[in-house]
């Protein structure tokens, strides 16, 4: 049909149809973004943190020849022990011993050695039935050379302070990589239900090819794993250089922190002369004797005593990690009167919080339950690295089929906000500052994204508009 000349065709003057609120457009571009420029991160902290979790174990095999010794009738008196060990390094102060915790085990002298840093320690190992010293190693905290390089890689990459930014920024974006990738994946199973599809979401789906495939997988380990990223990114962030000191923060003002050990004596600075094991005289403590005190306030092998720095002070035992142990009893022992001078019960002194922290910390080293601690964190560990490497495969399969073989594949669209409602952007506001404040590695880096994607909009935008006219021009 011809349209006369002179007839005016109507404007639609109808509104635009309205913009579907939805929170998925805004997720997929985090997620997204996180993905590329964090999983790097969270990838270095997933290999470091597999190693650390495996370090008990690898311990036994590496230092057997200090660690581990053959029955031979009765073992000698602790007091001999340490003698035994302060014979051998006479030039050093003795602080503290690890009795053996069972019959195959040596017992460790702590001694401090000026040529080492403030917190570590040299330990000598001596054989309890014959008193021979087996070796000596330089030790940080309890641990061995092992554990504490490992701990160091992957607390800090061994470069000291400046390293922890990489942990930090790992542990504050894996829960926020994880929850958006739980949403996002039970938003597609959702959509192929609508669809009469099967939505899976704990099984992968055979059928798929392609980039479906890589997704199914993708979504679905991320499933298994979630419970454990949100764990260690929990318990990670306790440890942080920034965030940690805001939890350390609350912890306090809520009194939620671990109980500390008193050890000072009552009967102290009141006139006389202290006893001479009392003033930290190694030889004249009967340590045998300080341990069944020890016992007698449910404080039980393994455990580490802590001799006294100067006069007035008790000796401290502390219960320290085993497998399945959930306590980490303390007391106070006066080594003149042998009796308890304070103590600290797990159960009794501990808040409910600094028992979950506790727990956590100890299950995140691969130290509360054992050998399977270790096993399910490497698990984790190496579901995390299938599923960074599905993502950038991803990725990748996204890219265009022509132009530079180096390709990859666009972001997702802009306009995530605006396809949210106002309350919802003004809960989202407040949401990003409280978190920005809490986890500053997070909210500093969340910046740089959200700046760096707006300056290269305004680039693109600038382009288009150039083009634009150019193309005026020529015409």
């Amino acid at each position: 049909m011809t349209i006369p000349k002179d007839t005016t065709i109507p404007k639609d003057t109808s509104p635009p149809p309205p913009t579907q609120r939805s929170w998925r457009p805004l997720i997929v571009r985090l997620h997204f973004y996180a993905g590329v420029l964090v999983a790097p991160f969270i990838l270095v902290a997933a290999v470091t943190g597999g190693l650390y979790a495996l370090a008990p174990t690898m311990e036994r095999f590496v230092y057997d020849d200090v660690l581990f010794v053959e029955p031979t009738g009765e073992p000698l008196p602790l007091r001999d022990q340490a003698a035994a060990a302060r014979n051998a390094f006479p030039d050093l102060t003795m602080t503290g011993m690890r009795p053996p915790a069972t019959g195959t085990e040596s017992t460790r002298v702590y001694f401090s050695d000026p040529t080492l840093d403030e917190e570590w320690s040299r330990a000598v190992f001596v054989d309890p039935y014959t008193g021979r010293v087996l070796g000596d190693e330089a030790t940080w905290l309890g641990y061995l050379p092992l554990s504490t390089w490992l701990d160091g890689l992957h607390r800090h990459l061994n470069l000291g302070e400046p390293g922890r930014i990489y942990s930090e920024l790992a542990a504050s974006w894996l829960w926020v990589v994880a929850l958006g990738g739980l949403y996002l994946w039970l938003v597609k199973a959702a959509g192929e239900r609508r669809r009469n599809r099967a939505g899976r979401v704990l099984s992968v789906d055979r059928s798929a090819t392609g980039r479906a495939r890589t997704l199914n997988w993708h979504g679905t380990t991320g499933i298994w794993l979630l419970a454990g990223l949100l764990f260690l990114s929990a318990t990670g962030i306790t440890w942080s250089t920034y965030a940690g000191a805001h939890v350390t923060d609350i912890r306090t003002a809520l009194s939620w922190q671990r109980p500390q050990l008193d050890t000072a004596l009552e009967h102290a600075g009141h006139g006389g002369t202290a006893p001479a094991h009392a003033t930290g005289d190694p030889a004249s403590i009967d340590y045998d004797a300080v341990l069944a005190a020890a016992a007698g306030a449910g404080v039980h092998v393994p455990l580490e005593l802590t001799l006294p720095t100067e006069g007035g002070q008790a000796v401290g035992v502390t219960e320290i990690d085993a497998p399945y142990r959930l306590t980490t009893n303390a007391a106070s022992i006066d080594p003149d009167q042998l009796t308890v001078s304070g103590e600290i019960d797990f159960w009794r002194d501990y808040s409910l919080v600094a028992k979950l922290a506790d727990w956590g910390i100890r299950a995140h080293m691969g130290l509360l339950f054992g050998l399977l601690n270790q096993l399910v964190l490497l698990g984790v560990a190496v579901g995390l690295l299938t599923v960074i490497a599905r993502g950038y495969r991803m990725w990748w399969q996204r890219r265009p089929t022509r132009g530079s073989a180096w390709a990859v594949g666009r972001p997702p669209t802009r306009g995530g906000v605006r396809r949210l409602s106002r309350p919802a952007i003004a809960g989202l506001a407040v949401a990003v500052v409280g978190i920005g404040w809490f986890l500053p590695l997070l909210g500093l880096s969340l910046a740089a994204f959200v700046a760096a994607d707006i300056a290269i909009s305004m680039i693109k935008r600038h382009k288009a508009s150039n083009m634009t006219q150019e193309e005026g021009n020529d015409a």
